[in-house]
């Protein structure tokens, strides 16, 4: 057996291996500029008035809401086929569907407010992040509350589509903050797993970390909306 041939891809691929806190620092720099581009398309949109012809297309709303599931089912589904480039080019097209929603919140709420409220989502999703990464957490142990809060709030959503519910609003916001806090640390966890898997494919490694992205915005995203819902002030 000849040695040298063995482990010479070994060494090979160890060296062309990222350092974690590259790896780490990227996938967070993913989604800050999904975050970003939401922000440049809500912003875009409301100054140009191009979001008005959005909105008076009928049920608007729900085409959005397809595009938007659509586009992160597909991402979810074929991230490991698909390229690299073609994985960042579907996190940012659900980034600026976003965009064209959050566009709604500039106009429905106080601009102070929203600021205000980023600042804490900020804070939140930042203490629990440090949390996930360096706590000795089982979050396995608590994937099955984490679903089925979803579960509970998907529920309650579709349900006050067809029957007023606004009088439990402020209990849900509150549930689905807490659930969402918990994600944000189950999330960030995950970079690590992704790391020690994907780490010697660097094509993998590079999905992987664009995935991860995504799942830190939607943490992000959700914790914005759920805050804002309780502490933001209408115009």
């Amino acid at each position: 057996m000849n040695f040298d041939n063995n482990v010479q891809p070994y060494f090979e691929a160890q060296a062309s291996r990222e350092s974690m806190g590259r790896y780490t620092a990227k996938t967070f720099g993913w989604m800050f500029a999904g975050l970003m581009v939401t922000f440049l398309v809500a912003v875009g949109g409301v100054l140009t008035g191009a979001i008005a012809y959005v909105y008076s297309i009928p049920y608007w709303y729900y085409l959005l809401l397809a595009a938007e599931v659509g586009t992160v089912i597909f991402l979810s589904a074929r991230v490991e086929k698909m390229s690299v480039g073609m994985a960042r080019g579907m996190f940012f097209l659900y980034a600026a569907l976003n965009g064209i929603v959050f566009s709604a919140y500039l106009l429905i709420f106080n601009l102070a407010v929203l600021w205000m409220v980023f600042c804490i989502t900020s804070l939140f999703f930042g203490i629990m992040a440090l949390i996930g990464w360096f706590g000795n957490i089982n979050f396995a142990s608590l994937r099955p509350l984490m679903m089925g809060g979803l579960v509970f709030l998907l529920a309650y959503w579709v349900l006050a589509i067809f029957i007023d519910l606004s009088a439990f609003q402020t209990l849900i916001c509150g549930a689905g903050i807490f659930i969402f806090l918990l994600f944000t640390a189950y999330d960030t966890k995950k970079i690590q797993a992704y790391y020690a898997y994907y780490g010697t494919m660097p094509e993998m490694a590079a999905k992987a970390s664009i995935f991860a992205a995504l799942q830190l915005y939607l943490d992000f995203i959700n914790l914005f909306v759920y805050l804002v819902q309780i502490l933001g002030r209408r115009k």
